[in-house]
């Protein structure tokens, strides 16, 4: 029985550690740029890209490689920006879990 009572008290814990972590999902938003703020986008914790702004400078440059290279790194910093923050925050919930064995 106490057994039974352990395993129920873990999936609540787990279960409301999923729920702090959804939430903080949806509320997280990152922001990067590449070359020197030509080009920034922001991105959201489901790593969904939100806004991507291209200054018209680049533009009129016409150098369609350039402009690709500096999209693709915005977007990948901006991704490696989720993971470490999430990563972060999974941190902090994870150490308010009080499951035996693990603790």
């Amino acid at each position: 029985m106490k057994n039974l009572q352990q395993m129920q008290q873990i999936l609540k814990q787990v279960q409301q550690f999923q729920e702090q972590l959804q939430k903080q999902l949806d509320e997280l938003s990152v922001e990067a740029s590449a070359g020197g703020g030509m080009v920034s986008v922001k991105m959201n914790g489901q790593k969904q890209l939100r806004e991507v702004r291209i200054d018209p400078e680049i533009l009129a440059s016409q150098d369609q490689e350039m402009l690709q290279d500096l999209i693709l790194a915005a977007i990948n910093d901006a991704s490696r920006k989720v993971d470490e923050q999430m990563a972060s925050q999974m941190g902090n919930l994870a150490g308010g879990l009080n499951i035996p064995g693990l603790t």
